[in-house]
């Protein structure tokens, strides 16, 4: 269990909590709009060799992090590396070094505030046929919450052998018979030749979620990100927001990002093969020089309820793509079709009237 850890570093103007200020590199406080530069990292985002962290024993504590408030002094508990105290708002950061959890390695900073934030769920809202007016007002929120979530990033060189088939066309021409006439046609055929070999491949940040708190498909729609702007961790860049622990180990992570990897390494196969077509029956891969790390990636998240039912919104804090849930509204859906009714009954009648 970490323990309690400092805030950002105070307002140097008025001594209110700053938070990281979105696409820029500066602490602001909400206060005062004084601004405090981030410090430069001394130094660069860092690999981790997967087989030195599977040979150190660790026990990772499941306990949530315990957080003081220095402003207001409440006494919480979260799963959050930050957030922000519900009691008085100040900034809260846990200390990852103490934590038996990994620690952050990169992060890659908001560049959408809040503003931008809404103005592309503004736009996602109008292109959504059919839904609830509940929905557009998701927009002008301001439940919407700036999250950093957790993610593995995976490197590693494979070599693949496989066997399959490679596929090669021809034509053929074929005789028929239509309407009592016989005719002819070229036909397609494939020949089939057996086929092996072995392709190469060296995969660098493997991009898998490392939290079950938000939708791995929806998370996964929010790519492409740009994972080389990533700069190591520091608590200023997370400070003023909301950071999930990973709940997700790297073993598993790992096994999503091979997956990943078998997908794009069947395409090398079926290019090594080359012809018309291929066929590709067995595949197996070695993996070496394999390196991890954990990266903070920013989402806008917002959340809400419409027939009993929560629905979810992420923005990628990054370009402002817009994934998420959205209801039907019967009644748009009932009044569009009876509109499309009305205008051909008006059709129907206006042909017969002329017609009769």
């Amino acid at each position: 269990m970490s323990t309690p850890t400092q805030t950002t570093q105070p307002c140097a103007g008025c001594g209110a909590s700053v938070a990281f200020a979105p696409g820029t590199t500066v602490l602001r406080c909400p206060y005062c709009g004084h601004e405090q530069p981030i410090a430069a990292p001394a130094r660069a985002v860092r690999e981790h060799s997967y087989d030195a962290f599977l040979a150190k024993p660790r026990v990772r504590s499941t306990a949530p992090n315990q957080f003081a408030c220095p402003g207001c002094h409440a006494r919480t508990e979260s799963d959050a590396i930050s957030k922000l105290c519900q009691f008085c708002g100040t900034a809260l950061i846990a200390d990852t070094t103490a934590d038996s959890q990994i620690a952050p390695e990169a992060v890659l900073p908001f560049a959408l505030d809040r503003q931008g934030a809404r103005h592309h769920l503004r736009g996602w809202v109008k292109t959504r046929w059919f839904a609830p007016n509940r929905l557009k007002k998701v927009s002008e929120a301001e439940s919407m919450k700036s999250t950093y979530l957790p993610h593995w990033t995976f490197d590693a060189g494979t070599v693949s052998d496989y066997t399959g088939q490679r596929g090669e066309h021809y034509w053929v021409t074929e005789t028929y018979t239509e309407n009592g006439q016989t005719k002819t046609r070229q036909v397609r055929r494939t020949r089939w030749y057996p086929a092996g070999g072995r392709v190469s491949r060296a995969f660098d940040d493997v991009l898998v979620s490392a939290t079950g708190q938000v939708g791995k498909e929806r998370l996964d729609e929010l790519e492409p990100w740009p994972l080389k702007s990533a700069v190591p961790y520091q608590p200023g860049y997370v400070a003023g927001h909301h950071s999930l622990r990973y709940d997700t180990e790297p073993q598993s992570g790992l096994e999503q990002a091979k997956s990943r990897m078998a997908k794009i390494i069947e395409g090398d196969c079926r290019d090594d093969i080359g012809g018309d077509e291929q066929r590709v029956h067995s595949v197996n891969t070695s993996y070496s020089d394999v390196t991890f790390k954990l990266m903070l990636l920013p989402v806008w998240i917002g959340c809400y309820l419409f027939g009993g039912k929560t629905y979810q919104v992420l923005i990628n804090g990054i370009n402002g793509e817009v994934q998420g849930d959205r209801p039907y509204s019967t009644v748009k859906i009932v009044l569009a079709v009876l509109a499309v009714l009305a205008v051909v009954t008006a059709v129907v009648w206006i042909y017969a009237v002329n017609h009769g």
